[in-house]
């Protein structure tokens, strides 16, 4: 589902306001909300199991999470006067939000960085709003999409070399969304494991010749 978006005409939005509509999500106070953690509940999943006593998502959460997230979305284009589309849907157990068109690559950062912030801020304002944490992905002008085939790439090639030679290879360090793409790669490579190793943000992927 595409929510086009137009921006707003006003330019002058202060600094104030900004930070106080798009960076304070919540209007009022919270309470026994958790927080999102990016490695417990998106990444590293295949290899680091999701927190205890947390039940499977329906359809008609993640369908709200993205309804939330649109509209999150939508306020933050519009104070940075910044044209695009929001694209909803639903993968699996997570809600996929996607921001297309226009000029985005402010909003995307060097290697994410500037995507990654948002996806937690959007996190953030689903979890306040659902009093659920939320799993949530998001994309800007299709970098993660061009980010998982180059990764599909790199890793097919990387356990191919690994199960050639039996010596282990140790990846650069990756964002968790990353690293969740190596790892599944890997598992479906006969005669090769995964494993993250190190503390965030230089976590990374060792890939091993299985045992």
């Amino acid at each position: 589902m595409s929510v086009p978006h137009q921006p707003a005409g006003d330019t002058a939005t202060t600094a104030e306001v900004t930070a106080g509509a798009v960076l304070s999500p919540a209007t009022g106070p919270v309470t026994d909300v958790e927080l999102p953690d990016t490695d417990e509940t998106g990444a590293d999943a295949a290899l680091e199991p999701a927190v205890e006593g947390v039940a499977p998502r329906g359809t008609d959460l993640l369908v709200r999470e993205g309804d939330v997230a649109g509209d999150y979305l939508e306020r933050l284009l519009d104070i940075l006067d910044v044209d695009g589309d929001i694209d909803l849907d639903v993968e699996g157990d997570r809600a996929s939000v996607a921001i297309v068109g226009g000029e985005l690559d402010d909003l995307v950062g060097s290697d994410g960085a500037v995507l990654e912030a948002l996806q937690e801020l959007t996190r953030l304002a689903v979890a306040q709003a659902t009093g659920v944490r939320s799993r949530l992905m998001l994309d800007v002008g299709g970098y993660r999409a061009k980010r998982r085939a180059d990764l599909t790439s790199m890793a097919a090639d990387t356990a191919a070399r690994v199960a050639g030679s039996g010596q282990p290879e140790r990846l650069s360090p990756m964002n968790p969304f990353e690293r969740k793409v190596v790892h599944d790669v890997i598992a479906g490579v006969a005669g090769v494991r995964s494993e993250s190793e190190g503390e965030e943000p230089a976590r990374r992927v060792v890939v091993l010749p299985e045992r």
